[in-house]
């Protein structure tokens, strides 16, 4: 089963250990609300995303996290995700608006149960469509 945002994530709850044991480098972050806070956890590595780091690099949004709309806290989370994602700070501030406008916004957690899952590869497929944007069509001569 083929995973990104937009994939029922109880359907994949169930096949999370298959997939980090199948690929060991890919990276995979889930969205929720704990009691009303947005919670952000980088799976494969088994530890919450905090915002400190980028922070750093941008101050959209000292109190945290925040997805499924463009403001100030999907900001902060896009900047966290590519550069938690990439580790690379220019890579992270130079495309995490994109990244927030196309990604970040259309995140959604229907229920008080109920998280998004983003992989590595909705991560990768994100930088080279916004790259592929970039490029400035060639002129007929």
């Amino acid at each position: 089963m083929e995973t990104n945002s937009t994939t029922d994530p109880r359907a994949v709850v169930q096949d999370t250990d298959e997939r980090c044991q199948a690929s060991t480098d890919r990276v995979e972050y889930v969205g929720m609300r704990v009691d009303g806070t947005p919670v952000v956890l980088n799976l494969t590595a088994h530890e919450r995303l905090s915002p400190n780091r980028s922070l750093d690099l941008v101050r959209h949004s000292p109190a945290g996290f925040d997805w499924g709309y463009v403001g100030s806290g999907p900001a902060q989370l896009a900047c966290a995700l590519l550069l938690d994602y990439t580790d690379n700070e220019t890579v992270a501030q130079q495309h995490y608006i994109q990244f927030r406008d196309a990604v970040v916004s259309q995140l959604v957690c229907d229920g008080p149960a109920d998280c998004w899952h983003l992989i590595g590869e909705d991560i990768e497929a994100a930088l080279v469509a916004e790259s592929n944007d970039l490029v400035e069509p060639e002129e007929d001569i």
